[in-house]
């Protein structure tokens, strides 16, 4: 969610802030957060105007002050829809969360699905999708056609369409239900249902009434894993979804490739999480899934540099 697009409330502190974000556009930061501090002694509950003003410290060079307005913005939305537990996790003031917020998630997607194709494949160069299916395609151990996939993270249907034809019944779970109304347009899947990854089995939405464990010859997760840190719960889930020998099609950023220092997982300035290989290599085995293909590629462009992934299919015993 944009922060520009909210309003404070007070039309005397909304014009200050409006003058802020010019001056921040045309690089002057240092003016733009006091300009900002002024609209916030107006409105000191607004929480969307101290993450503005957080940026606009950072980047005039004031990390303490950014820590505190990111810090008041956490207090003033708990549920923190604007990511401030990440950005304090990057400025080094507070620990790496396991998982972004899930409403951080999913207001995220639902603002992004009206441009999410024209800006992922047109701008960005996005290919997981594409990749990924040429990797079932061409991997000995994966059989030519499935009985059920279940598509985490769905988005708006781009794995799916790739898939469609190789699957019986096809179900397709996301956070944001404007990603799932998008992917519903297309028409692809048999079934469409809200899922949050980052919750217990109980609780996540894959395993409702009428919906067994063991269900799914095929699952994926198309650059999804990079919105989850901890990936344990996640292979947790999947190996309860999977039938025996199913396979889990996924990608994540990647640490060790485009950091050169192996971490396990690092949170990125762009606010997503990147996985080291080592590091999912033995998460999978520890919920059961052994990995069978693994595939380095750049995924797609951010801020015109490539940004390298890891494709994986693991099989679960």
């Amino acid at each position: 969610m944009s922060t520009n697009q909210l309003s404070s409330g007070d039309l005397l502190a909304d014009r200050r802030a409006d003058y802020a974000r010019m001056l921040a556009e045309g690089g002057d930061f240092a003016e733009a957060a006091e300009l900002m501090e002024q609209a916030l002694d107006l409105t000191p509950r607004w929480a969307a105007g101290w993450f503005r003003l957080a940026d606009y410290a950072e980047k005039s060079g004031r990390k303490e002050a950014a820590v505190a307005a990111l810090e008041k913005a956490l207090a003033l939305d708990p549920s923190d829809v604007f990511g401030a537990a990440l950005k304090l996790a990057l400025l080094s003031a507070a620990d790496v969360p396991a998982a972004p917020p899930s409403r951080y998630v999913g207001q995220l997607f639902d603002d992004y699905a009206d441009r999410f194709e024209a800006a992922l494949v047109a701008r960005l160069d996005y290919s997981v999708p594409e990749r990924l299916a040429a990797l079932l395609a061409k991997t000995p151990a994966v059989p030519p056609r499935f009985a059920r996939a279940c598509d985490l993270g769905c988005g708006t249907g781009l794995f799916g369409e790739r898939i469609r034809d190789r699957v019986e019944v096809l179900e397709g779970f996301d956070l944001s239900a404007n990603m799932l109304a998008k992917a519903g347009a297309k028409g692809i899947y048999d079934r469409l249902a809200p899922a949050d990854l980052s919750l217990p089995a109980p609780d996540c939405g894959l395993f409702g009434p009428g919906d067994p464990e063991g269900r799914a010859d095929l699952a994926s997760a198309a650059d999804v894993l990079m919105y989850l840190g901890d990936l344990t719960g996640l292979f947790g889930l999947v190996a309860r979804l999977l039938a025996p020998q199913g396979v889990f099609a996924f990608s994540v950023e990647d640490a060790g490739r485009a950091d050169g220092i192996g971490d396990s997982v690092v949170l990125r300035p762009s606010l997503r999480y990147a996985h080291s290989e080592a590091y999912v290599r033995t998460a999978a085995a520890d919920a059961g899934l052994a990995v069978v293909a693994v595939e380095h590629s750049v995924i797609r462009k951010d801020a015109g540099e490539p940004v390298h992934g890891l494709l994986f299919l693991a099989c679960r015993g």
